[in-house]
């Protein structure tokens, strides 16, 4: 499952991160990490961007980066 399809208010460990290059390095660089828990505060209206929080803070993603953040869900 990828983060995108999170419902808000859900919660899952990411286990892999699909994106490559400088977009992979920018995601670290926020705290997305393998292992880490992270949670769907919010969706837009039309499906983008999203609002998580991760490492206690919120951060937003567009549904493309969120596609390429594979999870498991845990809550």
């Amino acid at each position: 499952m990828n983060l995108a399809k999170l419902k808000p208010g859900e919660k899952g460990r990411i286990t892999g991160i699909g994106a490559i290059g400088p977009l992979k390095r920018r995601l670290m660089d926020m705290g997305v990490l393998v292992g880490e828990e992270v949670k769907v505060i919010k969706v837009a209206p039309l499906g983008d961007p999203i609002e998580v929080t991760i490492k206690s803070y919120n951060l937003s993603l567009r549904k493309k980066e969120a596609e390429g953040i594979a999870v498991e869900v845990t809550g």
